[in-house]
């Protein structure tokens, strides 16, 4: 038979298992190339066949091929008639043997070309945010989700988690070893736990595109409310944030100051919510300390206690997985309108359907799609009958909010992480800013609201038309309180405007 007298030695079941094993692998290795630069999608399992599993199933199978011709060759030297020698004799002057190298020779370019080729796309792939997002995808889906729907959409993961270098990229690997072994043998934790332990420094992947030393004095920003009431009347507050200060005045200094200047402070808690002490590096090299009154720290407990440098991730703590909460969502809706917010108590009916507890997200949508047509049909029969169209399509915003907020598989809701920028549904700034946080000889840091932001209009049911406001005006009296309490106080819990919330007789 001339195959077999062609194959030599590598006529065996080990070595042909290896032959085998290497034309399958690289001709699916191919195809899959192929099927991915034609179509332009990268699937994740897709992607870890093509660029793992199929390069591993060449490489075995090469290994496969000389190992069952040693094994043959071996067997038979052990015979004498055989007369095989020790090593193989090389004689290009044999055409059998002048074959075979060539066809070698064909053959190893072809598997370094092969072997580079997918080692480089599964390095590029690994780099992916569908690498990083989609195929561990029960344990990641909270994350993935929230990051597609951020301002940094288009920002891969890796620029923030590993960045540039070799050093970082080894820590991430080896990180994402130990977190593929916790995926394989489901040790992962329920909820994954931020802030993330030795995630690269601010300073090396916010600032390659935030410049500190350019930002500007102030932003003029419009915030959009509705409230939850009949009407879902909306309410508007137009505010200057003082991002860099604002020059000439006594808040010159600005938010952005604290990365401007040398800010540590301890955290007592993982999630850096409780701030009991906090040092200012002055110009001339002075440490001011401010001491929380209510709960200080010994001297020892300063001394003992890991201290950080205050960065962009402080405050920024969510840049890029941002969770909403219903009411935030909900204005958002109706101010882009794409619900109708002339459905009675849309708002806050949607709200309370969106904070109950579920355990899976397929029961949620169904409760969404029953209760808020029921709803009106019950308590508004001529609204269900003319704005049907309108349910339906509220229907299907309330439930694309609930995808995009709420993962009961990773027991993740919209508060489960806390997000320190502003105040309103979490301490945020008041962490520090609190009037609780003193120097010895008594300097107080601010609870000022003017510090950070200036109120320029605010448009509300309780304002009179054309009134002109110079502070915040809650939308219900609650007299020193809105200066004494922090607002996460009241409204941390539900997600929504509770006060000022008109109460619904029928519901």
């Amino acid at each position: 038979m001339a195959l077999k007298k062609y194959a030599g030695y590598a006529w065996n079941l080990i070595s042909l298992v290896g032959m085998i094993l290497a034309v399958t692998a690289t001709g699916l290795i191919i195809g899959f190339l192929s099927y991915e630069g034609i179509t332009g999608v990268e699937k994740p399992y897709l992607g870890l066949m093509t660029y793992f599993l199929f390069p591993g199933m060449l490489i075995v199978g090469l290994i496969l091929v000389p190992l069952g011709a040693y094994l043959v060759r071996e067997k038979r030297r052990k015979h004498p008639e055989a007369q095989i020698n020790p090593f193989p004799k090389v004689d290009f002057n044999e055409p059998h043997k002048r074959h075979m190298f060539l066809f070698f020779v064909v053959a190893s370019i072809g598997f370094v070309l092969i072997v580079s080729v997918a080692s480089l796309k599964g390095y590029e792939f690994t780099e992916s945010t569908t690498f990083c997002g989609e195929l561990c995808h029960v344990v990641m889906e909270p994350e993935h989700v929230a990051w597609s729907n951020s301002p940094h959409a288009k920002v891969k993961c890796v620029e923030c988690h590993v960045g540039p270098g070799a050093a970082w990229y080894v820590k991430a690997k080896i990180s994402g070893m130990r977190q593929l072994y916790a995926v394989l043998f489901k040790t992962y934790p329920e909820t994954i736990g931020t802030p993330i332990d030795n995630l690269r420094p601010a300073r090396d992947t916010c600032e390659h595109c935030h410049w500190p030393e350019k930002f500007y004095a102030g932003r003029q920003k419009v915030f959009y409310h509705y409230a939850p009431n009949e009407e879902n009347s909306p309410r508007e507050i137009n505010m200057l944030i003082n991002i860099g200060g604002t020059p000439k005045s006594e808040h010159a200094k600005g938010i952005h100051w604290h990365i401007g200047q040398e800010v540590t402070y301890i955290a007592t808690d993982k999630q850096r919510m409780n701030i009991p002490y906090i040092a200012v590096k002055e110009k001339d090299g002075r440490i001011t300390e401010y001491m929380d009154t209510e709960k200080p720290l010994s001297k020892d407990e300063v001394a003992k206690s890991q201290k950080r440098i205050m960065d962009c991730l402080d405050c920024h703590n969510r840049p890029a997985h941002i969770y909403r909460a219903p009411g935030i969502e909900m204005d958002e809706a109706f101010a882009a309108r794409r619900i109708d917010g002339n459905l009675p108590y849309l708002k806050k009916v949607a709200v309370e359907i969106l904070t109950r507890p579920y355990a899976k997200k397929e029961e949620a949508k169904a409760t969404i799609a029953k209760e808020l047509p029921e709803y009106y049909a019950k308590n508004y029969p001529a609204v269900a009958k003319s704005k049907q169209k309108e349910i339906e399509h509220a229907v299907v915003v309330v439930q694309d909010i609930y995808n995009r907020n709420f993962f009961p598989s990773m027991k993740v809701s919209w508060n489960t992480y806390p997000n320190h920028i502003g105040h309103f549904y979490t301490p945020g700034c008041f962490r520090c800013h609190d009037g609780k946080h003193k120097t010895a000889a008594g300097k107080v840091i601010s609870k000022d609201c003017n510090m950070c932001h200036t109120v320029l209009s605010q448009k509300q049911e309780n304002i009179p038309a054309g009134t002109q406001v110079k502070e915040f005006v809650h939308p219900v009296d609650i007299g020193d309180e809105l200066f004494k309490a922090n607002c996460s106080d009241c409204h941390a819990a539900g997600g929504e405007d509770v006060p000022g919330g008109e109460q619904h007789a029928k519901h």
